[in-house]
């Protein structure tokens, strides 16, 4: 079997050079590296190819590859309520603040994108959030959320909303008790906590929802995996599907490229950051 793993030079190399096809950086990946590695290496193995420049080779050969290639170049690390202090700031004053104007300016809605949402554990610790903690003093204000994300075999996850005790470690265990069922070790989310949440197939590199939102959730993807001029594009995309007054939370190792305009950080420990009001007339 071809080796190709976090010491494997040649592995490295080959990513060092295929990413920036892909409008992605090596700079993400240094530290998840040997995940893509195993990944590629299984590829070389089904191709029946003996190293990692034949497979170069292959790309090259054969364009529709790239597809594949970028499919094992996808890393999705998600657990509920992940980033414990971001949840509760979120709780606290973004939540708190966005149902009040909400219930100021008479709207039934407030409508989060959750980009790059994997298996759906941070759509649902947000519904969970809403339904435990806000909702009870809101009742005339739904969450509605829409998750999107590229790998379709995340977004089945998400739809079957079962999970592994693992996945809910950090999360309250009050909240753990009230929103999931445990059958066989495993957790499956209550219908009542999968409400107002829809789900698409989107990778926004490519496309992006209509809409407008009041909170964006963009953590650990555009901001750590793709290259700097996507990260501009993709930071001008979001500010303009957000209104005025709305909130974008990065992760917490990331930040926004220097040359996006029109947002001030409200917390920067946290990477939360608002979009600026238009100035008054």
């Amino acid at each position: 079997m071809p080796q190709c793993d976090t010491s494997d030079a040649a592995c490295v190399a080959f990513l060092m050079w295929a990413l920036p096809r892909l409008r992605m950086r090596w700079r993400g990946f240094r530290k998840v590296r040997g995940q893509v590695s195993k990944r590629v290496a299984r590829r070389l193995k089904s191709l029946a190819l003996p190293d990692v420049a034949a497979y170069r080779a292959y790309l090259e050969a054969c364009p529709e590859e790239w597809a594949h290639l970028d499919g094992l170049c996808r890393i999705s690390i998600s657990r509920f309520y992940r980033d414990r202090g971001v949840w509760e700031y979120l709780a606290s004053e973004v939540f708190q603040s966005l149902a009040e104007r909400a219930a100021a300016q008479r709207e039934a809605e407030i409508r989060l994108w959750s980009i790059g949402c994997a298996g759906g554990e941070e759509c649902y610790t947000a519904t969970t959030l809403w339904r435990l903690l806000l909702q009870p003093r809101f009742p005339d204000i739904a969450l509605r959320i829409l998750g999107t994300e590229a790998d379709p075999d995340q977004l089945t996850r998400a739809r079957v909303a079962c999970y592994p005790g693992a996945s809910l470690k950090e999360m309250p265990v009050a909240w753990r008790g009230k929103g999931f069922e445990e059958r066989d070790g495993r957790f499956f989310l209550r219908q009542e906590f999968q409400a107002g949440v829809e789900l698409q197939q989107q990778d926004i590199r490519r496309e992006l929802p209509d809409g407008t939102f009041h909170l964006v959730l963009c953590r650990n993807l555009a901001f750590t995996y793709f290259e700097e001029n996507l990260q501009r594009e993709i930071a001008i995309a979001i500010h303009d599907r957000l209104v005025p007054g709305g909130v974008l939370v990065l992760g917490k190792q990331e930040k926004l490229p220097r040359e996006a305009v029109g947002f001030v950080e409200v917390a920067p420990h946290l990477r939360i950051y608002r979009k600026t009001l238009p100035p008054k007339n």
